[in-house]
C-alpha cells in the first residue's frame, strides 16, 4: 500500500530525515512512535507532499509520488488527519464533513470505497454518533475531543485507502483517547490501512499491527506491538517509559 524508502528530508539546510524507510500494507495498521522532534511529522509531510524529500522513495499504491503535489496525492486515495486538527471552525459539522466528500474509488478489498461500501455523513455518525447530536454546531465551539472526532470524519468522507493520523490522542482526555482508539481498531477490521504518528504508547499498541520508533529522523527500532512492550530499553531510551 505505502513504501517509504531511504527519505531524506530537510528544512532549508536542516537535516531532519536521515534514511527513513517503512511500509504499510493493505487493511494494515501501523504505528510510529517517539519523543517530541524525532521527526514524525516531517515523515507525513514528507508522505502527503506537503514537505518533499530531496533523496528517496515515496510509493502509494506502487506508484512514485514523493514528486507530485498534495492535492494529487490526496486524489490517489492518501487521506489525512493533520496534527491540531484543522477544522473550519466557522463552519458546521456537518458543513466541514461535506467539505471533504469525495466520491469512493476502489477499496482494499475489491469494494467502491473499502469493505464497507463509500462513506457518508451517516456512516460518520455511527462511528462518531456525538457528533449527529452536534450536526449543526460550528466546529469551532466543539470540544476538543469533538474536533478530533470530526478531523477523523472528515479524512474519511475522502474515501481514502490510507489514512494518516498525525497525533490524535494529543491533548485529550483519557477517555476521549479511548474511544479514538476504538474507532480506529474498528476502521482498520474493516480493511482501511493506517499509519499513526502517536506519542500515546498504550493506545499505538492497542491499534496497531507493526510498530516503528524513530529518533533524531532515523528508525531506530521496527517490531510488533508485543515485542515493544517487551523491550523495555527501547521504551526507555527512545520514549520515556519505564
Amino acid at each position: 500500500m505505502l513504501l517509504v524508502d531511504g527519505v531524506h528530508t530537510y528544512y532549508g539546510e536542516s537535516h531532519v530525515l536521515h534514511g527513513v524507510s517503512l511500509r504499510v500494507g493493505e487493511a494494515e495498521a501501523v504505528a510510529l512512535l517517539g519523543r517530541n522532534g524525532a521527526g514524525k511529522t516531517t515523515l507525513i509531510r514528507s508522505i502527503a507532499g506537503f514537505t518533499p524529500p530531496r533523496a528517496g522513495v515515496v510509493r502509494f499504491r506502487s506508484r512514485e509520488i514523493h514528486r507530485l503535489p498534495p492535492y494529487r496525492i490526496a486524489r490517489l486515495g492518501l487521506g489525512l488527519v493533520p496534527q491540531g486538527r484543522r477544522i473550519f471552525a466557522p463552519l458546521t459539522v456537518s458543513e466541514n464533513l461535506s467539505i471533504g466528500a469525495r466520491a469512493a474509488g476502489r477499496g482494499p478489498r475489491g469494494a467502491e470505497g473499502g469493505a464497507r461500501g463509500a462513506w457518508t455523513r451517516e456512516r460518520v455518525w455511527e462511528l462518531f454518533p456525538r457528533l449527529r447530536e452536534r450536526a449543526g454546531q460550528s466546529g469551532g465551539t466543539l470540544s476538543g475531543g469533538e474536533q478530533q472526532m470530526l478531523a477523523v470524519g472528515r479524512a474519511l468522507m475522502t474515501n481514502a485507502q490510507l489514512i494518516l493520523l498525525d497525533e490524535p490522542s494529543e491533548g485529550l482526555a483519557p477517555l476521549i483517547v479511548r474511544e479514538i482508539g476504538r474507532a480506529l481498531v474498528r476502521l482498520k477490521s474493516e480493511g482501511l490501512s493506517i499509519l499513526l504518528v502517536e506519542q500515546n504508547v498504550p493506545l499505538a499498541l492497542r491499534v496497531a499491527d507493526r510498530v516503528y520508533v524513530m529518533n533524531k529522523g532515523q528508525i531506530v527500532y521496527h517490531g510488533s506491538p508485543a515485542e515493544l512492550d517487551a523491550n523495555e530499553e527501547i521504551k526507555r531510551r527512545f520514549l520515556g517509559v519505564s
